[in-house]
C-alpha cells in the first residue's frame, strides 16, 4: 500500500471534481493521490477496506490504514492543506452525526445543484502522476 494519503471521490460529480482541484491547488508538496471511486484503482481501494463499491455519496480519505469518510474526511483533508483552510479543522469538534447529516444533505444533491459529467476526469499530463 502506498504511504500517502489517498483521496477517492465520484468522478462524475462536479463538486467532487472542484474539492479535488481545490486540494491539488493548495497541495504544493504533493502529499494526496487522488482516484476516483469508479476507476479499477478505486474500486480495488474500497474492496480492500470491505467498503460498498457502488455507493459515491461520500468521498473517502485513505491515510495510515484507515479509513475516513464523509465531514471527519473532509475535515481531515482540510487539516493538511496549505493556507487558512487548516484552520477548517476546528469543526472536529461537532459531534459527527451532526457534521454528516449536512454532509448527507450535501451529497444527496450535489447532482442537481452542481451537475454531473458523462465521464471522469482525466489528468492533465502534470497531475497524471498524482491519480491511481
Amino acid at each position: 500500500m502506498n504511504s500517502q494519503p489517498i483521496i477517492l471521490f465520484d468522478g462524475i460529480c462536479n463538486l467532487c471534481d472542484g474539492a479535488v482541484q481545490f486540494v491539488i491547488k493548495h497541495d504544493p508538496e504533493n502529499q494526496f493521490l487522488f482516484a476516483s471511486l469508479q476507476s479499477e484503482p478505486g474500486q480495488r481501494l474500497l474492496k480492500q477496506f470491505k467498503l460498498p463499491v457502488e455507493n459515491f455519496n461520500s468521498f473517502i480519505l485513505i491515510q495510515d490504514e484507515k479509513v475516513y469518510s464523509k465531514s471527519t474526511g473532509a475535515l481531515k483533508v482540510a487539516r493538511q492543506i496549505k493556507g487558512v483552510w487548516s484552520w477548517l479543522y476546528i469543526f472536529i469538534i461537532i459531534p459527527a452525526f451532526i457534521r454528516d447529516a449536512v454532509y448527507t444533505w450535501i451529497a444527496q444533491n450535489r447532482y442537481k445543484w452542481f451537475g454531473k459529467k458523462e465521464a471522469c476526469m482525466i489528468p492533465t499530463p502534470e497531475l497524471k502522476a498524482r491519480f491511481l
